[in-house]
């Protein structure tokens, strides 16, 4: 056997070597962060103040890195949504508030029970349809119409 005559030291190096390859090729050398990139093709006026303000909306650090819109931009429905959520309810499916698992791994890594969901009607749907407002226990507000593909983090 080719390996007999190598020395076990050297047999170590080559493992750990190839152990760190094997992690950097699974979790990928991109430079982004989880959750980063989380939707492309922003609209251009996502996160900026309106238009006769002249200013960049302040983004708070939570939605760094992600695409952004403002709460005056979402569908109607969602404006309702997070006008309940304000409110403290009562919401209309029994779902809604129930812990969101994030086991897409599209938002940042929290432990589970910090991420609460609640739907986003759509119309013409007759079941719960696929718009989600996301809430995190920080204060963070997520939307997304995908059904947790993609997130813009919700600036109020």
């Amino acid at each position: 056997m080719i390996l007999r005559n190598v020395p076990r030291s050297l047999l170590r190096v080559l493992g750990a070597l190839f152990l760190c390859a094997a992690l950097v090729a699974a979790v990928g050398c991109a430079g982004k962060t989880p959750g980063a990139a989380v939707r492309t093709g922003a609209p251009p006026s996502a996160g900026t103040a309106s238009p006769s303000a002249g200013a960049r909306a302040v983004v708070p650090g939570w939605a760094k890195g992600m695409a952004t819109v403002r709460a005056d931009a979402l569908p109607p429905q969602a404006r309702e949504v997070l006008a309940l959520i304000d409110k403290g309810g009562p919401y209309p499916y029994r779902q809604d508030g129930t812990v969101f698992g994030n086991f897409e791994k599209v938002l940042p890594p929290q432990a589970r029970g910090y991420y609460h969901e609640f739907t986003v009607r759509t119309p013409g749907e007759r079941d719960r349809g696929a718009r989600r407002i996301v809430t995190g226990g920080g204060g963070e507000f997520f939307y997304t119409d995908d059904h947790y593909d993609t997130f813009e983090a919700v600036l109020r």
